[in-house]
């Protein structure tokens, strides 16, 4: 694996593949921000390489999408530094070591950013080849909102 460079806070990373439905909330919403002139990245490998990819960062905001029983388009937040993040919220990862296994191995190991934010957006449809459900667009440009203001000056 390529040794990534200490970005200058924050290090936005959108978790999830663009081609199984709303499971590509978290890229949507990255694309959102670089439309907007800020940088966030795309992520669809497992929770080991994202560990890897926030080691050296400051502070991180990760956007993926969620099953956790509430209303499609639901934004959640966490302080991955503070809240412990409920396992089943993540559970259409396409890995078996995803982003709430990542964060809590990585909070073992005394390894997590100095400030990390999760955003979970409520999913529903997972299918190969979907699009993201109406909810889910919609609930993109509220997180955009939400992430502006998380790294608001």
């Amino acid at each position: 694996m390529t040794e990534i460079p200490t970005q200058p806070s924050p290090w936005i990373i959108g978790v999830g593949n663009p081609m199984r439905g709303d499971d590509g909330v978290g890229a949507a919403v990255a694309a959102q921000l670089r439309a907007d002139n800020i940088e966030a990245f795309d992520f669809d490998g497992d929770g080991a390489e994202l560990m890897e990819m926030w080691a050296h960062q400051g502070q991180v905001i990760l956007i993926d999408a969620a099953v956790s029983g509430a209303p499609l388009g639901t934004v959640h937040r966490f302080d991955a530094n503070s809240d412990v993040l409920p396992r089943n919220f993540f559970r259409h990862s396409s890995h078996q070591f995803g982003v709430a296994e990542a964060v809590e191995m990585a909070r073992v190991l005394d390894r997590l950013p100095r400030n990390l934010i999760i955003y979970a957006i409520e999913g529903h449809n997972f299918n190969l080849g979907a699009p993201l459900s109406k909810d889910v667009e919609l609930a993109v440009l509220d997180t955009v909102d939400r992430i502006k203001a998380d790294i608001a000056p």
